[in-house]
């Protein structure tokens, strides 16, 4: 797919925006109108993976456009998920020609490191997160009385949870490229740990669509690993390549560091 150039007029970047945006979009609507016909099948598969947690309970449309409203928010769903290597691509090749040389070999990694990220963190909500949580939410509802499970609600907050663990497995990949970047010196992201765990805390307690402390937990634990899995990788990175004084170094220190191997 080419790249256009690094220089260009606002109305030319703007254009190139729109392009981008529309090859997204076309992908996705395409995606859907062939995804929707397969839409009972992957509604069984996921409410499958919470069937236990309902005890027997079955799903329930509640109005006359309900069925065809779910069958398009999952086709729509599932055809992000599909399309995301081609979102994932649209948007880093946006920004590609404001990139050195040296860092546009990054691109490639980084988009295949983006989606298998997603996959991972969405697989993790799939057979941990959701049973989990919508284990705990029922146990407060079976608590109470018996319900009937609107199949809207349901699997929104199922379609929710998933995107957002995809998102949150995105992390360790921002927080590697601000530290070997130096965009965040790596002695900062190291010192101010309180911070960010709390930080991860209450990012978690936002988040998490269904009110759930199990679900809560869960994304702060995950959160706290992905963080600490990429600071050791990235001073892994940083050590050898700068040696460890480049640990300390701000961004003007690391192009001051490059202008002087020129």
């Amino acid at each position: 797919m080419p790249i256009g150039p690094a220089r260009m007029p606002i109305m030319d970047h703007l254009g190139e925006l729109r392009r981008r945006l529309t090859i997204v979009v076309v992908s996705v609507i395409v995606c859907s109108l062939v995804v929707y016909f397969a839409t009972p099948t992957l509604i069984e598969l996921m409410i499958g993976q919470i069937q236990e947690a309902m005890r027997g309970a079955t799903l329930v449309v509640t109005t006359v456009l309900g069925g065809f409203t779910i069958r398009f928010k999952v086709a729509l769903f599932f055809s992000v998920i599909i399309c995301s290597p081609i979102i994932i691509w649209e948007v880093l090749a946006f920004f590609l020609p404001a990139l050195r040389p040296k860092e546009r070999r990054w691109v490639v990694p980084t988009v295949a490191a983006m989606v298998a990220l997603f996959a991972l963190g969405m697989v993790f909500c799939f057979f941990v997160i959701q049973p989990a949580a919508f284990g705990w939410l029922l146990d407060q509802s079976f608590e109470i009385g018996s319900i009937i499970p609107n199949a809207e609600d349901y699997l929104d907050i199922y379609m929710l949870l998933e995107i957002g663990f995809g998102i949150a497995f995105q992390l360790p990949l921002l927080i590697f490229y601000l530290s070997i970047l130096h965009v965040v010196p790596y002695r900062t992201f190291r010192s101010q740990w309180r911070i960010v765990y709390v930080a991860f805390m209450v990012l978690s307690a936002v988040v998490t669509p269904d009110a759930s402390p199990v679900t809560m937990i869960l994304m702060f634990a995950v959160l706290i690993f992905l963080y600490e899995a990429a600071l050791a990788v990235a001073r892994f990175i940083i050590v050898s390549r700068d040696g460890a004084e480049a640990l300390k170094w701000s961004r003007e220190d690391y192009e001051q560091h490059e202008f002087d191997k020129q």
